[in-house]
């Protein structure tokens, strides 16, 4: 129901902009484009590394617990039931402990999230600049992500912008990051002259030929 929602909705504003003169909008992937930063690679690795070394930080902890326990198992005939009711109790803190770290570690707002937003926020604002880049050198006036809640069930591919920003972020020098957007520019519109002209050029020999043949 939200998605038909929001198909009429985008559908209401898709017409009144294209209704508006000579609107021009772009189109990218955000999936291909993270998949194919190399600033999104590493901090993902990097991410990976932290979560890696809490996971084994908990599993080394529980190891601990549970051979607690299993020692507690074993030696308990010999205990009395008032050092086996600390035991327990130790052992019912030391699980508790760990639950807690568990939590602050994993939890819905635990620390994975908050170090996830610290990898991929600078990410996030590189690709927000070169989208208004590329959107600007495109002379584009919107860019929609097609990998979001965002019905498209048709774009051309030459609308699609998604390698143009994986290059332009790619490059860090900027400079000739935005050299090569005007280059890519320049050699676009060529092949586009060059298209119209083949074209042209096929009209006219289809017409010579029809000439031809009817004298």
């Amino acid at each position: 129901m939200k998605k038909i929602l929001f198909f009429g909705v985008f559908l209401c504003y898709a017409t009144l902009i294209v209704a508006q003169n000579r609107v021009r909008i772009g189109f990218m992937d955000m999936d291909h484009v993270l998949e194919n930063l190399n600033d999104y690679k590493d901090a993902n690795a990097a991410l990976e590394d932290k979560i890696s070394f809490w996971k084994e930080e908990i599993s080394n902890k529980q190891t601990k617990i549970d051979e607690l326990q299993q020692k507690l198992d074993l030696e308990r005939p010999l205990l009395t039931e008032e050092l086996i009711e600390e035991r327990e109790e130790d052992i019912a803190f030391e699980q508790e402990e760990l639950n807690t770290y568990q939590q602050k570690r994993f939890g819905p707002q635990g620390d994975w999230l908050a170090q996830k937003i610290i990898f991929i926020q600078p990410i996030q604002d590189k690709i927000l600049e070169a989208v208004k880049e590329v959107a600007e050198n495109r002379k584009l006036d919107y860019v929609f992500d097609r990998s979001a809640e965002i019905l498209v069930f048709h774009s051309e591919k030459k609308y699609d912008i998604s390698n143009l920003v994986v290059k332009y972020i790619n490059q860090k020098d900027k400079k000739k990051a935005r050299e090569e957007l005007v280059e890519s520019r320049k050699q676009e519109q060529n092949a586009a002259r060059q298209k119209v002209l083949e074209k042209r050029k096929r009209e006219m020999d289809s017409i010579r030929k029809a000439k031809t043949s009817e004298q």
